[in-house]
């Protein structure tokens, strides 16, 4: 008998054929990625072991599997594959529970996607979480088994909350449960969910940007103040290993952006031997690579002002680097100003990392505005421990950044946002000139290595209406554009350089990436000029006739 059965939306335990950013395939709209296309890029089905159990899932539903097996013996919790669900889904099933990310294809990624082509809301990530909850549903059927949503996706729920009928979910879960999700799961079995533990109801937004407390039984929580999140001794260790190598170094994020609810959570560090704990169980489940997951890396047990503490962060890689099987590891998230004050940090880290021409270190990095004004209004502490004005412009240090990751064999993979409040045609501009000099910038004779992503500041009401059409206007395509056309650059220049497998995947990856790329800028381009966009304008803006730009640096300069 399995009493809890866990699964996760099926997009987050595909390899993507182990390239950069393709983890975001399937925010593309489904009318615009043929299938044939989508389902080779995706890669192949993830791995089961015999007995259904998936052999590596994403890294929440490990947490929330670990968080069971402390109260619950291992018979009664399966982590399933989602093609043997029948497998463990039986008469004594009591929850089954799933995470998601973006189940209803209304996150930001997504919506960029929506925001650009218009229409209804189709994306594969949308697609496939339909098919995972039409297989659920069709295999408890006639059953007790309760079916629980959770995860970080669970707020398009509240947003388009007509769309959960069709579903059928008993629950909607909210808030990091990892250490009282067996409290949780008891009180869903009995319908007797506690009262003094849980809320019931949830929060979101007006057109004001007001918090609104809804009242909904369907919706539950975890408490308010110090109750809202566990402590570091309470977070479970995972005992079974994380797709793509995944283990958390710390949770939470104190720079403070008004748009990101992550620094609301309070910052929890990870201890190097529970670290060290949770990798050798990816390197047991076939892991060579670890992935270091934080909102913000260079946080790691900081400093003040949010200078990076240089010697936790040598030790944290070390540590890593040091762990039999282990052979590569980056960090998922960090902001760009530290390898702009600290070029002698990031060629450090670089040197432990092995970092080189065959191993460049991948980190996330919302660098969100190429504006001044921006971001001072919005993410005033993103540039710590430099400071917009005394140091440079806010593009200057994003430039400086580049400049040193680039040197030391990082590759920032940037978001980029329009629609943020106050926003002006100006500011858009600023964000042109960022894009257009860091795509002609080099250093050591090498170019900088970035890619760029738009996103767009969607308002709640936009998308409860379901109209996506006419979102942008000429500036922000202007922004759009730039981006896609430093992106086809890169798919051009590294689509075949950092494929992966035998030699006809690396060829038709490759191909594709080189030849999508190509032909997505034309399609973003027919766009913008059908609204309206001086695409020759934008090609130029902040720089002279497409000249590369000086490979000193901005220290150097002065």
């Amino acid at each position: 008998m399995t009493k809890y059965v866990l699964i996760s939306d099926s997009t987050l335990s595909y390899d993507y054929r182990n390239f950069p950013l393709l983890d975001f395939l399937p925010c593309a709209p489904g009318r615009k990625v043929p299938g044939r296309v989508y389902r080779f890029l995706r890669g192949p089905s993830p791995e089961a072991l015999p007995n259904g159990e998936a052999k590596n899932a994403p890294y929440a539903i490990r947490k929330i599997e670990a968080g069971l097996l402390r109260d619950n013996p291992k018979k009664d919790v399966a982590v399933a594959h989602m093609d043997y669900l029948s497998n463990f889904i039986t008469d004594d099933t009591e929850i089954i529970g799933v995470s998601t990310m973006d189940p209803l294809g209304i996150g930001p990624t997504t919506m960029s996607y929506a925001a650009l082509f218009g229409g209804e809301l189709d994306s594969w990530v949308r697609r496939e979480w339909d098919i995972l909850m039409e297989r659920i549903n069709q295999v408890r059927k006639g059953k007790k088994a309760k079916l629980v949503i959770g995860g970080p996706g669970v707020w398009e729920f509240t947003v388009l909350r007509d769309e959960i009928d069709k579903y059928n979910f008993d629950y909607v879960v909210s808030g990091e449960m990892d250490d009282i999700i067996s409290e949780l799961f008891r009180g869903i079995a009995s319908d007797d969910i506690d009262k003094n533990m849980f809320t019931r109801g949830y929060m979101t937004y007006d057109d004001h940007f007001r918090r609104v407390v809804k009242n909904d039984d369907l919706f539950v929580g975890r408490g308010t103040g110090i109750r809202a999140y566990p402590s570091l001794e309470d977070i479970p260790e995972i005992v079974n290993p994380a797709t793509k190598g995944m283990t958390e170094v710390m949770r939470g994020c104190g720079v403070g952006c008004d748009f990101c609810e992550v620094t609301l959570r309070p910052l929890r560090y990870y201890p190097l031997d529970r670290i060290k704990r949770e990798i050798e169980v990816n390197v047991r489940g076939g892991n060579d690579h670890a992935w270091l997951h934080s909102d913000e890396i260079f946080e790691y047990k900081h400093e003040k002002m949010f200078t990076p503490n240089q010697d936790e962060l040598v030790n944290l890689m070390k540590t890593v680097m040091s762990i039999k099987g282990v052979t590569g590891s980056n960090p998922t998230h960090g902001r760009i100003s530290i390898p702009a004050a600290f070029p002698d940090l990031i060629k450090r880290l670089s040197e432990i990392l092995k970092a080189g021409p065959n191993n460049w270190i991948g980190i996330q990095t919302g660098v969100e505005t190429g504006s001044d004004s921006l971001a001072l209004k919005h993410m005033p502490n993103k540039t710590m421990p430099l400071r917009i004005g005394p140091d440079g412009s806010f593009r200057d240090i994003v430039w400086e950044g580049v400049y040193n990751e680039t040197r030391y064999y990082w590759r920032s993979a940037f978001t980029i946002q329009v629609g943020q409040q106050q926003e002006t045609d100006e500011d858009n501009w600023d964000s042109i000139a960022m894009i257009n000099q860091l795509s002609h910038s080099y250093v050591d004779g090498r170019p900088f290595e970035f890619t760029v992503t738009p996103l767009v500041n969607v308002p709640l009401g936009r998308i409860k209406s379901r109209s996506l059409n006419s979102m942008l206007n000429p500036t922000q395509l202007g922004v759009y554009y730039a981006s896609y056309r430093h992106l086809a650059k890169m798919a051009a220049r590294d689509g075949f350089r950092d494929t992966n497998g035998n030699m006809l995947v690396r060829a038709g990856t490759g191909t594709i990436l080189s030849v999508g790329g190509e032909l997505m800028l034309k399609v973003v381009e027919k766009i913008a000029r059908k609204n309206g966009v001086d695409i020759d304008k934008v090609k130029k803006w902040g720089i002279e006739n497409d000249k590369e730009i000086s490979s000193l640096s901005m220290l150097s300069r002065a």
